[in-house]
């Protein structure tokens, strides 16, 4: 796999676990806008994968999810044989 779509991958991989906590949360995209102090837009994005959300705006995500950093990250990346 190319750097730019392993790049890609991790970005959708990240998506996809924000919007699962979200899911466990059972909040809405503008409710966790608005714990973060983000435009609702911004996290279906990140949702989707079209984003690279700084460090900054992924402590506003963890914490309007109420969770750690470590459970936010939990299992992202972690494709045998894969490194990034």
């Amino acid at each position: 796999m190319k750097k730019t779509e392993e790049n890609k991958f991790v970005l959708y991989e990240f998506g996809k676990r924000v919007a699962y906590l979200r899911n466990l949360e059972g909040i809405t995209q503008e409710e966790l806008g608005f714990r973060s102090e983000l435009e609702k837009s911004y996290i279906g994005d990140i949702e989707k994968g079209k984003r690279n959300p700084t460090f900054i705006n992924i402590l506003k995500i963890s914490k309007g999810l109420n969770v750690s950093l470590e459970e936010l990250f939990k299992g992202i990346g972690k494709i045998k044989n894969r490194r990034l």
